[in-house]
């Protein structure tokens, strides 16, 4: 990540010293909303920052088009052979038809040594898996995604606020205990989760039927399931038959 003098690349640095303030911030406890106005940048850019590894933001300026990138193949294969020194590798492109400068060969080679020296690092999962394994009953986990999701809990305090509620939310659906869903919902909406706050508010729109729905024994299956039988049913027979022969069908079932 430094230029050919030695010195750290400006972009790069930019990029790690903006990401590693937004990490200590949100491991601090500050909503995103905090952070955009402190350091006075965009909402968007901080929830980029913030979802995202160091890695993934800097390979875009790590990995720039380049003129050389035509002879890529002949670099590396010179490299592994112990070459490492610019100005023999500019003469011998010069031989294979490059007319580019002495400095272009340094700038190349440069961004290749810390790909040769540095481990790279697993890929973040995506939020859909994350998702999924915060819905999963943690004994329901395999023990290498409870470690990983363990691991991207302790990073992230809004994301362990989540964990929490939908846990709670989901042992209340379980246990028909909707006595609880008030006292749910005051702590969803103490904490800085507006995704949160919009289910919160929906459901306090229909509060006497989700209550009830966490409460009573009853369950709409039954009906769902006629439903999806007939919504079969009707593409199975489209453009094949007239009405009365998907009458029959729905009244009479085979």
């Amino acid at each position: 990540m430094l230029d050919v003098n030695g010195q750290p690349r400006p972009l790069l640095a930019r990029k790690q010293q903006r990401h590693a303030t937004i990490q200590q911030l949100r491991t601090q406890g500050h909503s995103l909303a905090e952070i955009s106005r402190q350091l006075g940048v965009s909402f968007r850019t901080v929830q980029r920052y913030a979802a995202a590894n160091l890695d993934d933001l800097l390979a875009p300026a790590l990995h720039r088009p380049s003129a050389l990138d035509d002879h890529a193949g002949y670099i590396h294969q010179r490299r592994a052979e112990g070459l490492t020194a610019a100005a023999q590798l500019h003469a011998e492109l010069r031989t294979r038809g490059w007319h580019g400068s002495l400095r272009t060969v340094q700038r190349y080679l440069q961004r290749l040594r810390p790909a040769a020296t540095t481990p790279r690092l697993a890929p973040a999962p995506k939020p859909r898996r994350v998702t999924s394994w915060i819905m999963t009953k943690p004994e329901h986990l395999h023990t290498e995604h409870s470690a990983a999701l363990t691991a991207i809990l302790a990073r992230c305090p809004a994301l362990r606020a989540v964990r929490w509620h939908v846990a709670a939310f989901a042992a209340m659906m379980r246990e028909l205990s909707g006595e609880h869903v008030d006292s749910w919902m005051h702590a969803v909406e103490a904490d800085d989760l507006p995704d949160l706050h919009t289910l919160v508010t929906s459901l306090r729109r229909d509060h006497a039927a989700v209550t009830a729905g966490l409460t009573l024994p009853y369950s709409s299956g039954a009906v769902e399931g006629q439903v999806n039988r007939i919504k079969a049913l009707k593409r199975a027979m489209y453009g094949r038959a007239n009405l009365d022969l998907l009458r029959q069908r729905i009244l009479i079932p085979h």
